[in-house]
């Protein structure tokens, strides 16, 4: 499909706030990363999994397309503001893990779309927050002297229990998209 399926679809007020939020939160939870909540998990943890919740939303009302171009856009945002308020190292961290998993997710949840409305957003999630909890922490932590091992047992399990509770925010905001636009 061309460029204008998606500039009619998918308004620029909506990709604009749906790039905003997702930089928002990759900038936030790289921020949060940096705080031990104890030796088992950081408050990034609990943040970032809403990444995931935007882009199965923008998934299932426009697409692959255009959720693969608002990661792609959030992540530039992200790497660019992550370089200024936490460190290089977290920064390159986040936006490889963070591209890693979103085009992942993106992936698996299309292709599991149109199977049982909560198949899709558990089994993408899952698999994209492994992916993401892995790379992120062996770039950002590994050889540190941080204790990044338990950090990542820690930080995987949060966000597998937070992708298991996000299924009742998108099933709420399932209905307030509307049908899909994108047919594929």
């Amino acid at each position: 499909m061309n460029m204008s399926f998606y500039v009619a679809t998918m308004r620029l007020p909506a990709f604009a706030w749906a790039v905003v939020a997702m930089c928002g939160i990759v900038v936030a939870s790289n921020l949060l990363v940096q705080y031990p909540l104890n030796d088992w998990l950081t408050w990034g943890a609990l943040s970032y999994p809403i990444a995931f919740l935007v882009s199965d939303l923008l998934n299932r009302r426009y697409g692959p397309r255009a959720a693969r171009r608002v990661a792609w856009s959030g992540f530039a945002a992200a790497v660019i503001v992550s370089v200024w308020v936490a460190s290089p190292r977290i920064a390159l961290a986040s936006g490889t893990a963070f591209i890693c998993a979103q085009l992942l997710d993106i992936q698996i949840f299309h292709r599991l779309r149109h199977q049982a409305w909560w198949r899709a957003p558990v089994i993408s999630g899952a698999l994209a927050a492994a992916l993401d909890t892995v790379i992120f922490f062996g770039i950002a932590f590994a050889g540190t002297g941080l204790p990044w091992v338990t950090w990542t047992v820690g930080d995987l399990g949060i966000k597998l229990v937070l992708n298991l509770l996000m299924l009742a925010p998108f099933r709420a905001l399932m209905w307030s998209v509307g049908k899909p636009v994108a047919p594929h």
